[in-house]
């Protein structure tokens, strides 16, 4: 969150006393260390040993750094913790000061005496330091108060001054120049030279850092000269006409009068406000009485601002001014701790005032708007008449040269605010003045051609359209009732709780489509209601309309004799672009429960409406209605991770092995009294995870038992594997702790597994059979193939020794697969398999010699099996 201060507050409270001193936080960021938790949330890469030939480190910071964007709230919210544990010892008012009059690691306060000032800041030194805090940085316009501390807690360019004989230097304060000896704000003006483009006149126009409004009247000046100079201009850096650059650079040049203005940092209060056509502008000043009866004025902030555009009336103008010298008086009871007696507004605007004073006429809600803004936070008898030439607030509304601005009223206000006061005046009448009587009034009409459609647009549901139609045509069947009807049900305007009929529906829905009917084809309309011919370009040509008898246009067609209803043989004709098509679509499409283009379309012509290019609305709907795409939308992606070392690795066959069971199999075991018994048979598939090829071993159970001997034959055969992955059958973690080999179970590992091969489990995460890939598709071919066997079969029964000849031969197949798409070029050599690099052979798994044809499939097992295979 942003707990800083408000940079006007700071400053408005700097000014309010003659004592002003402004004091700096040492490093504060760095005073304030990261939890180890989140200092990972801080690394970054750095030279070793600050060597920029070494390899970079990774470094981690302890402390929170400029740049990072909650280093500010963390270092404003443990300083104000410092200042509330030293509340009790070091007094209240050190934290008040810590708390209010800090913009960040500045502290700027004025005082009434030095003695206050030099108490107060010890305190606060003293308090801080509690923390490990260093106050320093310290300037001040009181030579007292600086004497009263050691030279290393000076400014840097107060360092080497001897404070009782040399002047003291500008100080910068929040951006401010601060003179201190003359005790007054100066100006300082880049001489940067700026293209004269768009860019270029921004940058010199913010380069005038002024929070205060010191020279509002200067800076809104180059406002208007970039408004009117740019307003051609479509690209930033394009260069402004020669003429132009005229008036721009006699504006810039005039600038470095600015460094001649001087004002004074303490203050004493009322808010003038003006406008004019381009410029609308407040000021403020606050006025005390001494002792003596003496009257003191001061500037204490200006604003002024552009026009609103389009441009407006002058009366309004001069009413945005008056609600701008209320925020100024909001902001100014906000941030300084002064309870004032009586605070005035003037304006040189009597409309501005009859506006204010009115009780009785009601206005525009443009109008309306800003008076209530206003009568919400001032009363009527704190406003006030003021001529123009008495109005510091005009000085900023008119062009004006820097030099000459030190010479007006603007820092110092009217001379009547240094006059005691009077006894209070009867306020004279502010009439409501009638805009062709005023001359201070501009005609300015706008005019906004806006279509019944256009209306429509503010509905985005066909249904509610429809009901504000018909609540409209209720009320205006209400005012031709009967006037002898002693008891209408409905009379005049009213909000009425009754549902709609079926006829006012109805009549609604015909409203609406004629409206747009109208609009749209205004030209076929007339053509038709005339009996001539459509126009060649109208897009109604094909439809062959007519008009009915309620003036609405429908599709002719054959179908008149049809059994079908009136809305379905004639229907309605919607223009395709129209906003109301969109409604009904959006309508029709919700009532079918967000199914697709054909029933969408079917439900709109059943309707009784025909949507011109209907096709290609309906779809471009569907296509973005949020529900679609919610419920029918494409699966995502994944992206593939990088395949694991052992994938990639350099190694003979089978030395990284994924597992996985299969199955189960029905087999014939032994012949009884009643037929065959049958049991069930699983597999067990090896895939080497750098030659895809496979190992197959039939299994009589899921039990830990029965695997371990299918992993001991595969061992016997293929030899010994550095790793095995598979997922977490209950079998494989039972085989894994029965035959102690290290695995990643429980993250530790157990007694190790023959120790001579050096063989480790990887078990996949749970639920993640994705992980399993590898030996998942391989799976996935061992059944088609096996698929493709058993679907030949006919009685025969299945046994244990047929299906384990069935799972060599699959084995076989599968191993003898090319590992590189097979190439058209006779110049290649032979094709590479998992078989070739198992066996060092070429070729292809060979058969037994002999002819095995579909009678086989009777005669002996070996028979069925090689032929089925």
């Amino acid at each position: 969150p942003d707990l800083n201060n408000s940079l006007l507050g700071v400053l408005m409270r700097f000014r309010k006393e003659p004592v002003a001193f402004m004091v700096d936080i040492k490093q504060m960021f760095y005073c304030f260390k990261v939890r180890p938790a989140d200092r990972n949330y801080l690394r970054f890469l750095w030279f070793h040993e600050n060597n920029p030939e070494n390899e970079p480190t990774k470094y981690r910071m302890k402390v929170h750094v400029f740049g990072n964007s909650p280093s500010p709230a963390v270092a404003i919210y443990c300083l104000r913790r410092a200042a509330q544990a030293g509340e009790k010892e070091f007094g209240q008012d050190a934290r008040q000061f810590v708390e209010q009059d800090f913009y960040m690691d500045d502290g700027l306060k004025s005082l009434p005496s030095p003695e206050m000032a030099i108490n107060l800041l010890k305190r606060t030194q003293d308090m801080l330091a509690e923390s490990n805090l260093k106050l320093h940085k310290l300037a001040s316009n009181s030579k007292e108060v600086m004497r009263a501390f050691p030279s290393e807690d000076y400014a840097n360019s107060l360092k080497e001054l001897d404070i009782g004989i040399n002047s003291l230097p500008m100080q910068r304060s929040l951006g401010l120049l601060w003179n201190l000896d003359t005790d007054c704000f100066n100006f300082q003006v880049q001489s940067d030279r700026k293209p004269c483009t768009r860019r270029g006149l921004l940058s010199v126009i913010n380069s005038l850092y002024d929070p205060l409004g010191f020279v509002a009247p200067v800076t809104v000046q180059g406002k208007v000269l970039l408004r009117e100079l740019t307003a051609n201009l479509t690209d930033w850096d394009s260069p402004l006409p020669v003429s132009n650059q005229e008036l721009w650079e006699s504006w810039k040049d005039s600038l470095k009068d600015l460094q001649y203005v001087q004002v004074p940092r303490s203050y004493d209060l009322s808010v003038f406000s003006d406008a004019s056509e381009k410029i609308i502008a407040a000021v403020a000043y606050l006025k005390t009485v001494d002792s003596d009866g003496d009257c003191h004025t001061g500037f204490i902030t200006g604003k002024a601002r552009l026009a609103p555009q389009p441009e407006l009336t002058i009366p309004r103008l001069e009413l945005c001014a008056a609600v701008l010298a209320v925020n100024i008086m909001e902001t100014i009871t906000e941030e300084i701790a002064v309870k004032f007696d009586e605070i005035n507004f003037y304006t040189d605007s009597r409309v501005v005032l009859g506006y204010i004073y009115n009780e009785e006429r009601r206005f525009h809600v443009y109008v309306s708007n800003r008076i209530q803004r206003i009568r919400r936070s001032t009363s009527p008898e704190q406003w006030h008449y003021v001529s123009s030439e008495h109005n510091p607030a005009d000085i900023a509304t008119r062009p004006i040269a820097p030099i000459k601005l030190q010479d007006t009223i603007w820092f110092s206000g009217p001379a009547f605010l240094q006059q005691p006061k009077t006894e209070t005046v009867a306020r004279e009448p502010y009439a409501l003045v009638d805009p062709d009587q005023d001359v201070e009034i501009r005609t300015h009409v706008t005019v906004l051609n806006t279509t019944v459609s256009k209306r429509f647009e503010r509905f985005s549901v066909w249904s509610r359209l429809i009901r504000a139609i018909g609540k409209l045509i209720h009320i205006a069947h209400s005012y031709k009732q009967d006037p002898n009807n002693s008891t209408p049900t409905c009379k005049g305007w009213h909000c009425c709780e009754l549902p709609l009929s079926t006829d006012t529906i109805h009549q609604s829905k015909e409203v609406v489509v004629k409206a747009i009917q109208r609009e749209i084809y205004a030209e076929e309309l007339q053509c038709l209601k005339q009996n001539k011919p459509l126009p060649k370009t109208s897009t109604l040509q094909k439809l062959d309309p007519f008009v009915d008898q309620s003036g609405l246009l429908r599709i002719g067609g054959r179908l008149i004799k049809a059994d079908l209803s009136s809305e379905e043989k004639r229907p309605l004709i919607i223009p395709g672009k129209s906003h109301v098509a969109l409604l009904l679509i959006r309508h029709f499409h919700e009532q079918t429960h967000h199914q697709g283009r054909h029933f969408t379309e079917d439900a709109i012509r059943s309707a009784g409406y025909w949507i011109i290019g209907g096709k290609r609305r309906v779809s471009s709907l569907i296509h973005s209605c949020v529900v679609c795409r919610r419920l029918r939308r494409g699966c995502e992606t994944q992206k593939m991770a990088d395949l694991p070392k052992d994938r990639l690795s350099a190694e003979p066959p089978f030395t990284h092995v994924g597992i996985d069971v299969f199955g189960p199999w029905s087999v014939s075991a032994r012949k009884t009294r009643g037929g065959f018994a049958e049991n069930k048979r699983w597999a067990v598939l090896f895939s080497c995870l750098n030659i895809r090829a496979i190992h197959i071993e039939v299994i009589e159970s899921l039990s830990t038992s029965s695997f371990i001997n299918a992993l001991r034959r595969f061992l016997a055969i293929r030899g010994p594997v550095k790793q095995i992955r598979s997922d977490r059958g209950t079998n494989f973690i039972g085989a894994c702790k029965d035959l102690q080999i290290p695995s990643n179970v429980d993250g530790k590992a157990v007694e190790r597994f023959l120790s001579d091969h050096g063989c480790t489990w990887t078990f996949n995460p749970p639920h993640s059979s994705h992980m399993g890939g590898a030996w998942e598709r391989m799976i996935g071919l061992t059944r088609k193939i096996l698929d493709s066997m058993l679907l030949q079969m006919t009685s025969s029964k299945l046994t244990h020794e047929v299906l384990s000849t069935f799972m060599a031969e699959v084995t076989a197949i599968i191993n003898n697969r090319p590992l590189i798409p097979v190439s058209t070029d006779p110049a290649d050599p032979f094709i590479l398999t998992p078989a070739t690099l198992l066996t060092q052979k070429s070729g292809t798994n060979l058969v037994p010699p002999g002819n095995f044809e579909k009678p086989d499939l009777y005669k002996q097992q070996w028979r069925m099996v090689q032929s089925l295979a």
